[in-house]
């Protein structure tokens, strides 16, 4: 047990690194909850206020910060609890940035460190689940949506053909946190308070054809990397 609560807290630790509020203090000198409408500290509203280079870097540290939790706490403890080390770390992370203690525990939605988390603690159904929130948003146009649907899924096929109950406990709790933090603005589709984001029309305005092939050139080595390095814990063999 206490091998899985350490995890939780380097996970926790690693996860109150806020990338956003770095990158917005440096560009604009203010906090990130001064940004845009939303307030939040991740990704997306960077992306929309301050621009795609600002955005990038933000996911980029949001996925370093939960990679290098889930690689320390694998050399640690990875041989008495195996690859469940990589998803308590992953779960701290996300837990971390959600609620990190300099902001006072008011932090992001935990979708970049919890996507993954997913994706380095099993490569193939990880990767499945942030494709399917994937094609949930572009096809809904709220992020919300898809930032539920990924734990959602994944715990549905961990409950449906992996006898692991350690592992869909975990993944309950990060579908639980996850609606926690997306509740407000999933309550705020109904009437319309939600706003859309057409993912595919600002990547469509926002990038040349050379910078898009870059993104998708960049996305096919982060794939397959995570699948030869994350894979052989997982139990998967390429």
């Amino acid at each position: 047990m206490k091998e899985r609560i350490i995890c939780l807290l380097i996970g926790y630790l690693f996860g109150c690194f806020m990338t956003a509020e770095i990158v917005t203090r440096k560009l604009t000198g203010k906090s990130a909850r001064e940004l845009g409408t939303s307030g939040n500290p991740g990704m997306a509203n960077v992306m929309a206020n301050l621009g795609f280079k600002a955005g990038i870097t933000v996911l980029i540290g949001d996925l370093t910060k939960t990679i290098a939790a889930s690689v320390v706490c694998f050399l640690l403890f990875g041989k008495d609890i195996g690859n469940m080390a990589l998803l308590y770390a992953g779960l701290g992370a996300t837990v971390g940035h959600d609620f990190p203690f300099w902001m006072k525990f008011r932090g992001g939605k935990g979708v970049a460190s919890s996507s993954v988390a997913f994706a380095i603690f099993d490569p193939f159904w990880g990767l499945i689940a942030n494709i399917a929130g994937m094609f949930i948003v572009f096809a809904t146009k709220y992020l919300c949506i898809g930032g539920v649907v990924i734990p959602v899924f994944l715990g549905i096929i961990y409950a449906l053909f992996f006898n692991n109950i350690e592992a869909l406990i975990i993944l309950i709790i990060f579908a639980v946190l996850a609606f926690t933090c997306h509740f407000t603005k999933i309550a705020g589709i109904p009437s319309g308070k939600t706003e859309k984001t057409d993912v595919i029309g600002a990547l469509r305005r926002r990038l040349s054809p050379g910078k898009l092939f870059l993104l998708i050139l960049a996305a096919i080595v982060i794939v397959t990397a995570d699948a030869y390095f994350f894979g052989p814990l997982a139990g998967v063999s390429f």
